[in-house]
């Protein structure tokens, strides 16, 4: 992601921190989520197919029919989640790559590495801080639809 940082340089101290910033927010959103929806959702499903395994009249496709209609909503939630955050990744990936395009482009200008390296800095900081701000947001959104899952 942080394409023009150097082993051994504060840019890389800096990528990473970022870097961090954005794992730890998208970490506590993730247990947030699995807090309060899923592992309700974890719990609906097992009650569920269990349920189905009680059906003594049933066959066992039957049974096992029931018990995919259990797990239909949990793999719902979780496909939801996990393609809300392959977008949010791709987003600041972009965002990024836009810095490390706009460094470069800059260096083939012949701007001084310094300079360039703070526009760097710059502009990934301004990447991390646009899609931090978006998190609370994308929460919203994401509990709002799993709430509605199942229902």
């Amino acid at each position: 992601m942080w394409a023009l940082a150097q082993p051994g340089t504060a840019r890389v101290a800096m990528a990473e921190l970022q870097q961090l910033r954005v794992q730890e927010a998208v970490d506590s959103m993730v247990k947030s989520l699995e807090r309060e929806n899923i592992w309700k959702m974890q719990g609906l499903m097992f009650r569920c197919s269990a349920a189905c395994c009680e059906e003594s009249q049933a066959s066992m496709q039957q049974v096992h029919q029931c018990i995919e209609r259990c797990h239909a909503p949990l793999a719902q939630a979780q496909a939801l989640v996990t393609s809300e955050l392959e977008k949010f990744q791709d987003r600041l990936a972009r965002c990024t790559m836009y810095c490390n395009d706009k460094a470069k482009d800059s260096i083939d200008a012949g701007s001084k590495e310094l300079h360039v390296k703070r526009q760097l800095e710059t502009c990934v900081t301004k990447c991390v801080d646009d899609h931090m701000n978006l998190i609370p947001t994308m929460t919203r959104k994401m509990k709002e639809s799993l709430s509605s899952i199942g229902k």
